[in-house]
């Protein structure tokens, strides 16, 4: 059985206090929850993650960077490695999110380096992919999907679940308050899932976990990770909240448990 995630992104959100506050009431209540079979895990700004991992303490809350450099090290002024972020036993990394791409001009092979990169130090890559509204509606999201899948990870090899995590995020439903709908989110991941049977083979694509990013929130998340090729979500905005974010979880056990 795939790992359902729920994952929160935090993006550029938080001062210190708040991120203590957070770590430390979903740390408390995580503790009577069985989360077999289901990752949590919150993404801080960079500043904040010693901190957050000091008040982790034996949660089972992981913690995810929110991006990544695709060089080794050097004079990157403000740039992040992968090597920096092992050296802090760092399990998860989001690289490819829409607003990377859209701001600051990140391409498939750009972020192709970057999943090399964690890949190589044996940081699991939150890879996302997705379409535009304009791409939707024109109705080229099977080859825009396709597209990113085939050049963030050409030549990629893929040995376990542990290697790759796939968000389908799309782009139109971020940060709008519009969310697809379960059979619209349900077709794409089936795609992406087709596709990595047909690239690495059916006994991996049944193992990666394939969440959704896009407006998730308490109202809407059962209705999402109850299809079946949706494992979790890529949370913005609903997982600044404590009480939503383990909201969100409780909706996923109670999926996971049937």
């Amino acid at each position: 059985m795939r790992e359902f995630i729920i994952a929160g992104n935090w993006k550029m959100n938080k001062d210190l206090s708040e991120v203590r506050s957070f770590i430390s009431e979903v740390a408390d209540g995580l503790k009577t929850k069985d989360m077999k079979g289901i990752t949590a895990i919150v993404a801080p700004a960079f500043p904040f993650l010693g901190v957050s991992y000091e008040g982790l303490s034996d949660s089972p809350l992981k913690l995810s960077a929110q991006d990544v450099s695709m060089h080794e090290k050097g004079a990157f002024t403000g740039e992040v490695s992968a090597l920096m972020l092992e050296s802090i036993s760092m399990p998860y990394c989001i690289i490819g999110h829409s607003e990377r791409r859209s701001y600051h001009a990140e391409d498939d092979a750009l972020i192709r380096e970057k999943l090399l990169a964690l890949a190589s130090v044996g940081i699991t890559p939150i890879l996302c992919i997705g379409e535009s509204l304009e791409e939707r509606d024109s109705g080229d999201t099977e080859d825009v999907i396709i597209s990113q899948l085939e050049g963030c990870l050409k030549d990629v090899n893929i040995y376990s679940d542990k290697d790759l995590v796939i968000a389908y995020e799309p782009v139109w439903a971020i940060g709008t308050g519009r969310t697809a709908s379960g059979e619209q989110a349900q077709e794409v991941h089936a795609l992406i899932r087709r596709w990595l049977e047909e690239r690495y083979s059916a006994e991996l694509s049944k193992k990666i976990s394939i969440i959704y990013g896009g407006s998730m929130k308490p109202e809407n998340i059962e209705g999402l990770i109850s299809k079946p090729d949706i494992d979790g979500g890529l949370i913005g905005g609903a997982s600044l909240e404590a009480a939503s974010f383990l909201k969100m979880i409780d909706s996923a056990i109670k999926i996971r448990n049937g």
